[in-house]
């Protein structure tokens, strides 16, 4: 557990240090955002034609509110959470890249219903907006991670050689 939990934290923090870099944000996180304000507008566009995407900013056309996706609204921290805990786990390989890509699906899903519902939000109530925002999305995205990582470790397959079984 100690040699789990100090990998964990290692991991965690190599990942949020290379994630800080400008030649990652320039050539990772911030395509990244754009391409998910690109996908949540797509997907507002089957309901809602008022849907405006400017970079990593969505729009409405009729009342002119915004959001912007900002570093740490794009679900990239909540992956390197996952991705460090499941890096740290002992676990065959192809388990973990499974895990990686069910945990990516998971926490994007996720993250895209989160832009969606806060756009409509913020168009509502401004102050529901910042509840939602700081608070309840913030929480929901990380236990997302969380549970992503234990419902993995729930079905993992039984190795004789790490130690780890799926009872």
């Amino acid at each position: 557990m100690f040699r789990f939990l100090l990998f964990f934290l290692l991991a965690q923090a190599s990942l949020f240090f290379l994630e800080m870099l400008q030649p990652v944000q320039h050539n990772i996180i911030l395509p990244w955002t754009g391409f998910l304000a690109e996908i949540s507008g797509w997907l507002m566009s089957f309901f809602d034609s008022n849907v405006e995407i400017y970079g990593k900013v969505i729009r409405s056309s009729i009342n002119h509110f915004a959001v912007s996706i900002e570093p740490g609204c794009n679900g990239v921290e909540a992956m390197i959470v996952l991705l460090a805990a499941i890096i740290a786990f002992p676990a065959p390989i192809i388990y973990k890249i499974k895990g990686l890509i069910i945990g990516f699906l998971a926490i994007q899903g996720i993250n895209l219903i989160r832009v969606i519902s806060l756009f409509y939000l913020g168009q509502w109530s401004q102050e529901l907006f910042d509840w939602a925002h700081l608070y309840v999305w913030q929480a929901l995205i990380m236990l997302d991670a969380l549970l992503v990582f234990l419902i993995w470790i729930r079905f993992m397959p039984e190795d004789k050689n790490i130690g780890v079984t799926s009872s």
